[in-house]
């Protein structure tokens, strides 16, 4: 007892596993106790046993073994885990218990066997008890049958597989052992109880005695429907029902209810195998049945006919074998083998069944046609071919073919065909018989009942009845509106006798019961795939009742059977009102018409109709409009009123008050009475003729819309359109095409024949009138409106020209939607249920393809032309592909009808050559456009190969072979696609590049789907495979598609499917089927009919599919609006919105109505108490190496209070998609709820922080997408983060810098730029330099770069807690041992060493003497370190600038961002000369950045012209620094580091400034948004004083940034530019408002600015933008602004400037020059308010510079006349206002005789004199005018002489001599006229005299006029085009500039700025001149000195008060500067300071 007493002890787990088996006895049956003693089934105590229970029932010791066994089901019976056992112990059971002697052992082995189907595990255990079938043991078979049987007996065939058992049954009747062959007798009949005779089939092989007995048995067995007797553990609602039933001991109702869900799923097709016939074909069949005797043919076909009986076929290719009984078919003579084949096809097609549908289309025609036959027998056989193919396709796929038979003229083939389309109605639905059939086939049917064969009438009628008795009255009564009462009454009695396949239920009921509510048995429709959402609604009688009464408001979509819901009591009634019938009027005499009239009009207004006089007309008129408005409907005579209108002089009236008044009255007649189309005819052609009228046009519009409501929009429109287009007057047809587009958007689109108005619409295209052109453009937009992009295919022809302006118009109209009609309403349906109106909106799309007029190919498709194509050769088949390219881009719309192409080109699908492979797949898109819908039945044999294609090796095929995909399904609708088991034989190879591409293509499609076939369930299997790919691509797509695919297949047949696969995947897959579960979107509602074409745009609804559903929230959102307004409105029908599930749409209903709220709920001081929280360590602080779950259920909890519900679930969701809709819902969310971001931000940015640790790639790309978002957000709205907020963000974003992807790096890096605008750049240092420290050494690189970047933009101060302690930090990084961290950690040092100097060596400290070398190294090749010898800067700057660049360009590596490298590289070069010039360092921060742009150009065209003045430049750098050189360092700095960058306005504002010019777009914006908001605050606006020359420079170089680069940018989204420009010119027209700023704005910068926006006005790539017009506009207003406001004097010298530079450049376009004297017209006009306040002088100094460069001569050379008149009005101008005086404002000139300036201005003052008398009109014309009358014939006779003089020989030079004088003082006199005729060798002659004797007279060379460089460049050393482009434009010749240009041009500079003694007494004193607000500087003072210091032309604003003082050194030196009252008192500051920091520097 002692070995007994140890085991007793142990715990009852041990015990069983224990050797002895008496413990193991006592073990299982305390574990049996302790099993049913645990009531709770989650208990972790069952996890112990789990490993055990095989042992239990396996166990070797025959009584412990029968324990175990009731413990094991125990355990089953009650264990959750229980299910994970379930392989181990079936086996287990089958092999171990039932061979056991004991007939108890094997009871309970059976019952342990069905326990586990109860606990939902049936799969796994059939699955075992087949395998059990195959052992040796007959005991084991015996047990496993009747296992079998007894599963089958209580769960019934539902839940137990049928099919794999019947396929054993014959093997289990051939059995030796009478016990297994009676046991599979039992069970064979068990399986009759539940099916039926479709077990006949799979068993008439077996011996024929047992299958006699066996039809013994099945005779006895009961007919009543089996019923399932047990249940499984989800189904325990029916096993209540079941009990209860039980207990009432009746079982009527729930015993049908069972039957209708059970009896139609089990097919006898479906138990049968598969039979493989076509490798069984005789080996000669294809010659036999070509052979010429009729004897070969028919052994052919008998063999065929044998093999075709097999029930069952495989499928496989069988295209050649219809192909070949096709054509004994259609070609046979011999009758007999065309009932013979016949009955093959027939086989093969109920043999086949779907897998036949592909041939089915080309069959058809063929047996149709053949029905010509009149032998019974043949016949017959056609029928039954043709009715077993019409179940292997659909009606619409074949409808084409039969449409095309109808026609045919033999009597006995359209009675077959009749009777054929009977036939297939009656298997039809309504759904599967939609409007869109019915239509076309009742037209067709219509014919025949109307034909002289009496056979064809009664076919005909019997078709109409089927058609009838299916869809129900009201969907086929309007096509039967014009039929004969006895006809109909006809039609209606063969409906009556018509038995439909589907029972009579499916059609009619709903309609007789006319919305009585169904209760009771409903069907459920067992249409295509048993449509759930029916059954649904059918079960639960509740909801349908509900459904009946709401009906009225829920349209039901075509393809959603409208069973069980009645149809509302204004249904049928709503359509049969008088809308729908149209009114017929016959002609009526004009006796009779007057007469009628006479009736109801007074007696004198008939009278005086033809009055002659108006008044009495208009009397008349007036009287006729008060009887009709009198009048009632029933009693107006509208004919006859109409006719008296129309009467003499009627609608010739010519009073037009009359005719308005006589328009008004026919459109009164039309809307009140009962108006005809005869009526209409009588006035339409009056009312067109009077549209283009001024006066009367809009009433006959009005009369024209009346009209169109009374008579329906389509008729009226055709008779109009026709009417115009008839006649010749422009006028009236653009009218009526007016008028058209607007009834279009009243009326709608519905009936319009497109085709008629494509035909006026082309002649209206072609018109000659514009107006009639743009009329018919505007026309096709709205039609494009309802049409959608097919439209354009009928003007493909057009000439390019027009068809841009259509693509614009198209364009235009892309992403709006159709308006919903607003008139013609009430004349369509009134019936709520009734879905015509969309049906009809639907049909637009299809119809206009059916217009196409389509050609037929078929006889181009030659055999050479496939044998090319199949040939050898491959360059042979390129040509046969190029061909039947051409072939088709001839034909353009082709008929389906294409031969043998199919075959060929799926031939070359699978092409060695893989360039073939894509020209056949761009062959086979071409061909889906061309054949549109039609391609159809070319989805099988062609679409699918394509699928094949997609496994490609090869990206790029690929790619082409999804486009060709994509292509055909917009065609045809993915329905044919999925039936089938196409497909799943794709999905099925095992290519990882076919299963993602294919499932990527089925995830994109599904959800757009409103139901599929059935067959997509065969997918499933091959979906689970893929979903355990090797392939991570594969498995990722197999998961993305699985929601979809549930979606419409439903969860329970989902799990179903997962029964076959092995225990571990089963449960893996189940997982993903739960998480699955939870993403499952709702199916697409059936839209609403306000909605019906929201989705949709432009396209037709048809092809709309509604994307993305699934990723897309917002638009789950909008699909079900509609049905929620509803639903509050009158209970919705639970069928409208039946989502997967039933149960589902409850909560999915109530979340859709949450989603409509914020997002983020704002908690006043809510982020203030999270933070104190945090503080005071009442919750986590935010830190973590991983977030552990108590982080996130601490973030899930903090949320809750200001989140949505519903966003958090998706926050806070185990799956990555939905963290990508919570994302995209953020987004959409920013703009609108800022204050509700802002106040959660802290919450917000800790939930990235999670995604950060995400494995997903695409969430956290969308984070990093929505930070930047973010941020830019806070930025504007000025934020600035918390301390919180930042230590529990910024760490974590600094870990994904070390990202591996690049891009995401950048994204990154970017954000961390941003944050720097809304966090302190020193503050972030710490963070990122903690960054440097970590294990992955890209982000210790990008950190070290992005340390280099802050101390780059913001200075030394940035460096915490000190710049020594960082440096040292950073230099320990050069002795990394990656090498891009060394790279990084040197440039960063370098960059720092750039801004700092030789300090840098002193902070670093100590570095290993490797180390220090490499710095040195770098350092020495970044740049050549300071020197302080002076004389070797100069020659070292060259090379300097070329070393830099070097390391620029690794410097700022991923910071496209900031600036170009370019733009860094000026930058930092000139800092270093300007250190080294100066010997200071600190002015390096506050040097603006915007000029790198022009000092790039600077610095490349230095060279050539510094070679030719050197000594100028740098005469002029030392007089510049002379007075910056010697201040009394008496004043300390402040700090050693004093950071400019954050203490001083000037410098900040000189900061964003230099952003303005950024090459990054959204860096300028965000500049120019800060610009704007200090201008537009009065306080701050002071501030910008100072700054705005450097503002304006900035804001042009980004204009010539945007017009040279980024326009070109083929990448950048143009709507970023057009941002870009509305911030310019915003922020510029709020500047130019604010008029003390706009009047700082100096010439040369006014000239610039000018230049860049007359430019943008006329760059054309603008206006091709989508708001073009818009920002022209603007520009347009800005241009104004800057007129009026600026400083009148410079603004008028830049233009003049701007006008001579213009004129001189050959490049400039002459719209230019046109848009610039626009402006100086414009400012004459202003001249006499402003004239007081307008430096004169400066004024007529430039126009004698301008006269000087163009003398008269040249300027009428123009082609032009404006320049001159414009110069001449100015100077008019001038004149009238001041005077004598004006003379005396020539002050400035220095030689008055060098332009003809002083003569014009005292001749216009002798003239002014003479004419002060008179008006001044002819300003505008100029003075000239008169003088030119005054002398025009004497000037003529003075003229001719002198030419004759210069013509004779010996008098040519008095003749010159004289043309000189009278030219000098007749300086306008026009010679022109005389040098015309002459040769150009005389003209030029004479020209060259002229010269001559001027040069001689005036005693010095003339200035080339050639060489134009605009005034403020005069004295510049550098070329042009370095300046502006508009200066650049001025040297175009090419010549080369002499000395004397700038000694001239220096002359005139040194006057201006007050160095010239000469002649100072006519100016006034310097300093009076400087105290003016308008300072006289032309090219502004600035502008000088740039043109010495091109490498100073970055600190514009800097030096801008030190360039006055070095021009006035000589005199006054620095004092007089400081006191002089120009210099603004901030100005003072600014240069206090920046001294100060020079001589702390120095110091």
């Amino acid at each position: 007892m002692g070995d007994d007493s140890e085991w007793m002890k142990l715990p009852i787990d041990q015990k069983c596993e224990h050797k002895l088996w008496k413990a193991r006895l006592n073990g299982y049956e305390e574990a049996l106790k302790l099993f049913q003693k645990i009531d709770d089934e989650k208990n972790p105590e069952w996890s112990k046993y789990l490993g055990l229970i095989k042992k239990f029932v396996t166990d070797s010791n025959a009584v412990a073994q029968l324990k175990g066994l009731e413990a094991a089901l125990a355990y089953v019976e009650n264990a959750h885990v229980a299910g994970k056992t379930t392989g181990e112990v079936a086996s287990g059971v089958v092999n171990k218990v039932f061979n056991q002697p004991k007939a108890r052992a094997k009871e309970l082995g059976e019952d342990i066997c069905l326990m586990y189907i109860e606990i939902e595990k049936g799969e796994a255990i059939q699955e075992e008890l087949l395998k059990g079938l195959d052992n040796k043991n007959p005991k084991i078979i015996v047990a496993c049958i009747e296992t079998l049987r007894k599963a089958l007996s209580e769960f019934g065939s539902k839940i137990i597989s049928l099919k794999p058992i019947i396929k054993v049954l014959p093997k289990l009747f051939e059995s030796r052992e009478k016990a297994v062959r009676d046991e599979a007798k039992l069970l064979a009949v068990e399986i009759y109880r539940w099916i039926r005779d479709a077990l006949r089939p799979p068993l008439q092989n077996i011996n024929s005695v047992q299958l006699k007995e066996l039809e013994e048995e099945w005779i006895k067995v009961s007919s009543a429907a089996p019923k399932q007797t047990r249940f499984l553990r989800s189904q325990q609602e029916l096993k209540a029902k079941f009990e209860q039933q039980q207990a009432l001991g009746g079982d009527a109702d729930g015993g049908d209810d069972d039957e209708e869900e059970v009896v139609p799923q089990v097919d006898a097709y479906e138990l049968l195998e598969a039979v493989e016939i076509l490798s069984k074909l005789p080996k000669d069949f294809y010659e036999k049945i070509e052979a010429k005797k009729w004897q070969e043919r028919k052994e052919a076909l008998e063999a065929v006919e044998l093999l075709v009986k097999n029930p069952k076929l495989e499928s496989g290719d069988y295209a050649d074998l219809v192909k070949a009984l096709k054509k004994v078919v259609g070609k046979d003579t011999n009758v007999m083998l065309v009932a013979l084949a016949a009955k093959c096809l027939a086989g093969l097609a109920t043999g086949l069944r779907k897998k036949f549908g592909q041939y089915a289309g080309h069959v058809v025609p063929t047996i149709l046609e053949k029905f010509k036959e009149k032998k019974p027998q043949v016949v017959q056989a056609l029928q039954e071919a043709i009715d077993a193919i019409f179940l292997t396709t659909t009606l619409q796929n074949i409808s084409e073919d039969i449409l095309a038979v109808m026609d045919n003229k033999n009597p006995t083939i359209k009675q077959q065909t009749s009777l054929f389309i009977a036939r297939s109605f009656r298997h039809c639905t309504p759904s599967t018989l939609p409007k869109s059939l019915l239509k076309p086939f009742c037209a067709a049917l219509l014919k025949h009942i109307n034909d002289s064969a009496p056979e064809v009438r009664d076919a005909g009628f019997e078709a109409l009845g089927t058609a009838l008795k299916v869809a129900g009255e009201k969907a086929v009564n309007p096509f039967l509106a014009d039929v004969d009462k006895l006809k109909l009454d006809r039609i209606k009695e063969c409906a009556e006798k018509v038995e439909l396949v589907y029972g009579k239920k499916a059609g009619g009921a709903a309609e007789k019961k006319e919305g009585k509510p169904i209760t009771g048995k409903t069907t459920a429709l067992p249409g295509p795939a048993g449509d759930k959402e029916t059954k649904d609604a059918a079960t639960k009688p509740g909801p349908v009742k509900k459904a009946s009464a709401v009906k009225a408001g829920v349209p039901l979509k075509k393809g959603k059977p409208a069973t069980a819901a009645g149809t509302g009591g204004a249904g049928p009634k709503g359509k049969k009102g008088p809308e729908t019938k149209e009114i017929f009027e016959s002609e009526l005499s004009i006796e009779v018409c007057e007469e009628k009239a006479a009736a109801v009009l007074p007696a004198s207004c008939i009278q005086q109709l033809d009055s002659g006089n108006w008044k009495e007309r208009l009397a008349c008129m007036e009287e006729f409009q008060k009887a009709v408005e009198l009048m009632e409907r029933s009693e107006m005579p509208c004919q006859a009123l109409v006719r008296m209108l129309a009467k003499k002089p009627g609608w010739k009236e010519t009073n037009f008050q009359v005719m308005q008044m006589k328009l008004h009255i026919v459109a009164l007649i039309a809307q009140k009475g009962n108006f005809s189309k005869t009526s209409a005819q009588v006035v339409l052609d009056g009312l067109v003729d009077k549209v283009g009228d001024v006066k009367c046009g809009t009433n006959a519009k009005e009369a024209m819309t009346a009209i169109a409501e009374a008579c329906q929009l389509p008729w009226t429109a055709e008779q109009v359109v026709a009417m115009a287009f008839s006649q010749k007057n422009p006028k009236n047809q653009s009218e009526t095409l007016n008028w058209l587009s607007n009834a279009i958007k009243e009326f709608g689109f519905s009936g319009l024949n497109v085709k008629a108005f494509i035909s006026n619409v082309k002649t209206a295209l072609a018109a000659t009138n514009p107006a009639v052109r743009t009329s018919a453009i505007t026309l096709l937009g709205v039609m494009y409106l309802y049409v959608g992009p097919s439209l354009r295919m009928f003007f493909e022809d057009e000439k390019p020209a027009l068809l841009s302006q259509i693509d614009a118009e198209f364009e235009k109209m892309q992403g709006q939607t159709a308006p919903a009609p607003t008139r013609g309403i009430s004349r369509h349906s009134v019936g709520g249920g009734d879905d015509g109106e969309e049906e009809e909106q639907e049909e637009v799309g299809n119809d206009v393809v059916d217009l196409l007029p389509r050609a037929d190919i078929g006889d181009k498709i030659t055999a050479e032309l496939v044998s090319k194509i199949g040939d050898k050769n491959w360059k042979i088949r390129k040509e046969g592909l190029d061909e039947v390219t051409s072939i088709i881009n001839e034909a353009k719309f082709i008929q389906p009808n294409i031969g043998e192409l199919p075959a060929a080109l799926k031939g070359r699908l699978n092409d060695s050559n893989k360039i073939l492979v894509q020209q056949t797949l761009s062959i086979l898109q071409q061909l889906a456009t061309a054949m549109g819908p039609n391609i159809k039945q070319y989805v099988k044999n062609l679409g699918i190969p394509v699928i094949t294609v997609l496994g490609d090796s090869k990206n790029n095929v690929r790619a082409a072979a999804l486009a060709t995909v994509n292509a055909w399904a917009e065609q045809t609708g993915m329905k044919e696609w999925l039936e089938g088991e196409d497909l799943s034989e794709e999905l099925k190879k095992e290519n990882p590049f076919l299963r993602q591409e294919l499932l990527g293509w089925l995830a994109e499609k599904l959800p757009a789907l409103r139901s599929v076939p059935s067959d997509l369930l065969l997918c499933v299997p091959h979906l689970y495979s893929c979903l355990e790919d090797r392939n991570g691509d594969v498995r990722k797509k197999a998961q993305d598609a699985l929601p979809f695919f549930m979606m419409h297949l439903g969860f329970e047949k989902m799990a179903k499917a997962t029964g076959k696969l092995k225990p571990t995947s089963k449960d893996q897959v189940l997982a993903m089927l739960e998480k699955a579960k939870a993403n499952m979107p709702a199916k697409p509602a059936p839209p609403a009919k306000a909605s019906s074409r929201v989705v949709g745009g432009a396209a037709p609804a048809k092809f709309q599919p509604a994307s993305a559903f699934a990723d897309d929230l917002g638009s789950n959102t909008i699909e079900s609006k509609p049905d929620l307004k509803k639903a509050k409105a009158g209970g919705l029908s639970s069928k409208a919105k039946v989502q997967g599930k039933k149960v589902l749409s409850k909560p999915n209903l109530k979340e859709d109505d949450d989603k409509s709220g914020p997002i983020f709920i704002i908690v006043p001081n809510g982020k203030e108490q999270r933070m104190r929280e945090e503080k005071a360590l009442k919750v986590l602080k935010w830190n973590f190496t991983t977030p552990r779950d108590e982080y996130i259920e601490q973030l899930k909890t903090q949320m809750s209070t200001c989140v949505a519900k519903w966003l958090q679930d998706e926050m806070f969701h185990a799956d990555f998609q939905h963290h990508n809709k919570a994302l995209t819902v953020m987004v959409e969310h920013l703009e609108s709820e800022k204050d509700g971001v802002i106040s959660c931000l802290d919450l917000i940015l800790k939930w990235l922080t999670l995604r950060f640790f995400d494995t997903n790639t695409s969430v956290l790309m969308k984070a990093l997408e929505y930070l930047k978002l973010l941020f830019n957000l806070l930025s504007q709205e000025e934020y600035h983060l918390t301390e919180n907020e930042a230590s529990s963000f910024i760490p974590y974003l600094i870990l994904k810098v070390g990202e591996p992807k690049d891009v995401i790096r950048k994204d990154v890096r970017a954000i961390l730029n941003r944050m720097c605008l809304i966090y302190p750049a020193s503050k972030m240092f710490p963070f990122i330099m903690e960054g440097t420290k970590s294990k992955n050494s890209k982000q210790r690189a990008e950190c070290l770069e992005e340390l280099g970047c802050l101390v780059e933009s913001y200075g030394m101060n940035v460096c915490q807690p000190t710049p020594g302690k960082a440096l040292k930090e950073m230099a320990t990084h050069i002795g990394d041992r990656d090498n891009t961290v060394r790279n990084a950690a040197l440039n960063t040092i370098v960059t720092v060493y750039n801004v700092h100097g030789d300090q840098v060596f002193k902070l670093i400290g100590n570095l290993s003497e490797k180390d220090m070398s490499m710095l040195e190294e770098r350092i020495k090749r970044s740049a050549k370190r300071p020197s302080s010898v002076p004389v070797r800067q100069a020659e070292e700057k060259p090379q300097r600038t070329q070393n830099i660049s070097a390391n620029a360009s690794m410097m700022r590596k991923g910071q496209a961002e900031d600036m170009s490298s370019k733009l860094k590289i000026m930058y930092r070069t000139y800092r270093i000369q300007n250190r080294n010039m100066g010997n200071h360092s600190e002015t390096a921060h506050t040097v603006p950045r915007e000029f790198q742009l022009d000092l790039d150009e600077i610095e490349n065209d230095n060279g050539t012209v510094r070679c030719e003045m050197p000594a100028l430049v740098q005469h002029k750098l030392d007089d510049i620094f002379e007075p910056v050189l010697i201040p009394e360092p008496k004043i300390r700095a402040v700090s050693p580091h004093f950071d400019d960058m954050h203490s001083n306005t000037a410098s900040t504002i000189n900061f964003v400034i230099s952003q303005v010019a950024s090459s990054d777009i959204n860096t300028s914006i965000q500049a120019l948004t800060q610009i704007d908001e200090v201008l537009k605050q009065e306080d701050k606006a002071e501030a910008m004083s100072g700054h705005i020359d450097q503002f304006l420079i900035a804001t042009f170089i980004q204009l010539r940034l945007i017009y040279n680069t980024h326009m070109a940018d083929e990448k950048l989204d143009k709507d970023e530019i057009v941002r870009l420009y509305s911030c310019i010119i915003g922020s510029m027209i709020t500047l130019f408002q604010i008029e003390s700023l706009a009047r700082e704005a100096s010439t040369g910068v006014l000239k610039d600015l000018m230049h860049g926006l007359i430019t943008l006005m006329l760059d054309s790539r603008v206006e091709d933008l989508e708001e073009g017009e818009q920002v022209i506009r603007s520009v347009n207003l800005l241009v104004v602004k800057v007129l009026e406001k600026s400083d009148q004097t410079n603004i008028l010298s830049a233009l003049l400037v701007l006008l001579q530079d213009s004129l001189l450049a050959t490049a400039s376009s002459p719209k230019f020059s046109e848009l610039v004297m626009k402006c100086l017209w414009r400012m004459v006009r202003l001249l006499p308010e402003t004239i007081n306040s307008i430096n004169l002088d400066r004024i007529l100094l430039d126009i004698h510079i301008f006269m000087k460069v163009f003398p008269k001569e040249k300027l009428k050379q123009c082609k032009s006349e404006f320049p001159i008149r414009t110069l001449k009005t100015l100077l008019h101008t001038l004149c009238k206002l001041k005077g004598p005086k004006i003379l005396d404002h020539l002050t400035m000139i220095d030689n008055k005789n060098e332009s003809e300036l002083e003569a014009h201005l005292c001749r216009l003052m002798k003239h002014t004199m003479d004419q002060s008398g008179k008006s001044d009109k002819d300003t505008e014309k100029g003075a000239s005018r008169i003088e030119e009358k005054a002398s025009k014939a004497k000037v003529n006779d003075i003229l001719a002489e002198i030419f004759k003089k210069i013509g004779s020989k010996e008098n040519t030079k008095e003749g010159l001599a004289e043309l000189y004088e009278y030219k000098k003082k007749y300086s306008d006199a026009d010679i022109e006229p005389f040098l015309k005729n002459s040769s150009q060798f005389f003209q030029s002659y004479v020209e060259r005299g002229l010269r001559l004797i001027e040069t001689e007279r005036e005693g010095k060379g003339r200035i080339a006029t050639s060489t134009g460089i605009s005034p403020q460049m005069e004295g510049t050393c550098v070329p042009a085009s370095t300046h502006t482009v508009s200066s650049s434009i001025g040297n175009t010749n090419g010549e080369e500039v002499g000395p004397s240009v700038y000694l001239e041009r220096l002359k005139i500079l040194r006057q201006r700025c007050g160095l010239d003694n000469a002649k100072q007494e006519d100016r006034p004193p310097l300093t009076s001149l400087l105290s003016k607000p308008t300072l006289p500087t032309v090219a502004s003072s600035t502008d000088m000195l740039h043109s010495k210091l091109s490498q100073l032309r970055e600190s514009r604003e800097q030096y801008q008060h030190l360039d006055l003082d070095s021009n006035q050194t000589h005199s006054s030196g620095i004092g007089t500067t400081l006191a002089s009252p120009s210099s603004a008192a901030a100005n003072i500051d600014d240069l206090k300071k920046r001294l100060e920091r020079i001589k702390s520097s120095r110091k």
